[in-house]
């Protein structure tokens, strides 16, 4: 049997490093300082009830089968108890570990504590799941926070590595037609701060291209609170 030689070393493809997503770490820092405070001295900020997104993401969920849900940025839990209460098995991650001291006090007092699990964690850092392992992923409001486009990427690309073949991915996030959008404190690639929360307002064609390997099943417009907020509600799928 005749063996094709390898490349020499001084043909062989050059590999670049790795470039890890880019930060802003004060802003960064800052933001989880904010949002720890702000559960501290307002717990439950967002009452018991789920949001829309999150009683939308249960019934798709519910139709493709999905047993494993994972939400980022689960807060203190008022989607996740949600997600729990309708027989997922949830595990439930924030960076902020005030927040998910709320929601396992609220999980044990509904008796859910069977059903919910929680892990302190940044979505800039790579997720802590093995690939594969999860049938459905659930953010609300969560990529648009204070993260890069870059980071956004990296994510998406997390969310699709711990998804199982045929796994769902239900994602909401405030947009360019948003009525903050243009205003408060400026840091880059559409972040405005306002009221010490920043949000990173995404354009249409970001949405697109997040999608990009994926099903991009629909992009369903809708308001929430005062504002009103102005977002959009993603639901994309990986192939089978």
């Amino acid at each position: 049997m005749t063996r094709t030689p390898g490349p020499t070393p001084s043909t062989s493809p050059r590999r670049e490093p790795l470039r890890e997503p880019r930060r802003e770490p004060a802003l960064a820092d800052t933001q989880r300082a904010h949002w720890q405070q702000t559960y501290r001295t307002t717990p439950g900020m967002y009452g018991e009830q789920p949001s829309a997104p999150a009683r939308y993401a249960a019934q798709a969920f519910a139709t493709a089968a999905a047993r494993e849900v994972l939400e980022l940025g689960a807060g203190h839990g008022r989607d996740a108890l949600h997600f729990a209460r309708a027989g997922f098995t949830v595990l439930a991650t924030d960076f902020s570990p005030t927040g998910l001291e709320q929601l396992r006090t609220a999980a044990d007092e509904q008796g859910l504590t069977e059903r919910v699990r929680t892990v302190v964690h940044d979505v800039r850092d790579p997720l802590p799941l093995p690939d594969a392992s999860v049938d459905a992923v659930f953010a609300h409001m969560l990529l648009c926070m204070a993260l890069s486009t870059e980071e956004v990427e990296s994510l998406i690309a997390e969310v699709r590595r711990v998804l199982r073949p045929g796994g769902i991915f239900v994602y909401t996030v405030r947009h360019t037609g948003d009525a903050h959008y243009g205003d408060g404190t400026g840091h880059g690639d559409d972040i405005r701060e306002h009221g010490g929360f920043a949000v990173h307002f995404f354009p249409r064609e970001l949405v697109d291209r997040l999608a990009e390997g994926w099903h991009l099943a629909a992009v369903h417009p809708f308001e929430e609170g005062e504002l009103p907020r102005r977002l959009w509600r993603i639901t994309q799928e990986t192939p089978r």
